[in-house]
């Protein structure tokens, strides 16, 4: 049987999603509890990495048991049992919203069609306090024109390498298609929410502080379309700190039903 969780978590309290040895990330968390259900260790399975400070509203996490564990568990095998033994050995920080059984078929890394991330900022003097390692707090000039300008011209398939962190290794293409990138405002608060087929390293964070830069009046509009347009690493390029981002959705296409598999009309 394969679970299929949708997880959310204050991103402050962990070194990110990714297991590593001698901190706390969220996987290992989530794989502590699961083994202490299960009896072993099983691995858990994630769309993608956060950063260690970024926000999950709608993280997608897949792990798959065997008969043998499934027997052992009894009525535990069931999903709907999931959610409230998950959740009563979970940190506050870090809660399991839905589970369910999925298809054998499913992967949440690989099956996964795109996804939707949002950034808060919020530009006033005083950062209120409920908002402290969860907006960008700026202050002083920022032409807010501009970052609905800049926002625009990133919609659409670009060669995002100016705006990707390099992590060691880089995927055989860096062309990804931004969907839409919507700018939402309410008196000091703002938020860029950015649609795409996918991402790459530190994507968002660096399209975010670029615009920004931008806006504050550091840097001319015509360097950031620039760097959008070259397909190449940038030097020196500015990234907006990681506690303002929040990964929001996960999109998974329907699953196709094989045509052998299809029901029969009358």
């Amino acid at each position: 049987m394969k679970l299929r969780l949708q997880v959310a978590y204050d991103g402050t309290a962990f070194r990110g999603w990714q297991s590593q040895r001698g901190v706390e990330t969220v996987q290992d968390t989530l794989e502590d509890v699961v083994a202490t259900i299960v009896g072993e260790r099983v691995t858990l399975h994630g769309s993608g990495r956060t950063d260690a400070g970024v926000h999950a509203l709608g993280q997608t996490v897949h792990f798959e048991l065997s008969q043998d564990q499934l027997a052992r568990l009894g009525r535990m095998s069931e999903p709907e049992r999931w959610l409230a033994a998950l959740n009563a050995s979970l940190p506050p920080q870090l809660r399991v919203m839905k589970v369910s059984r999925t298809a054998e078929s499913f992967h949440a890394r690989f099956s996964a069609s795109g996804k939707i991330y949002r950034y808060d900022l919020w530009h006033a003097p005083v950062l209120p306090p409920h908002l402290h390692q969860k907006a960008w707090h700026l202050y002083g000039a920022l032409d807010r024109a501009v970052i609905r300008q800049l926002a625009a011209t990133v919609e659409g398939t670009h060669d995002f390498r100016g705006f990707c962190a390099d992590s060691g290794s880089l995927p055989e293409s860096t062309i990804r298609t931004i969907h839409r990138l919507t700018v939402r405002e309410r008196g000091p608060s703002l938020s860029l929410t950015v649609e795409g087929d996918g991402f790459l390293y530190r994507m968002v964070r660096m399209i975010v502080g670029g615009i920004v830069r931008v806006a504050q009046g550091k840097e001319d509009a015509d360097v950031f379309t620039r760097r959008l347009a070259a397909g190449k690493a940038w030097p020196n390029p500015a990234m907006a700190p990681a506690p303002g981002l929040y990964l929001v959705k996960v999109h998974y296409r329907k699953r196709e039903i094989p045509f052998s598999k299809r029901r029969k009309s009358p």
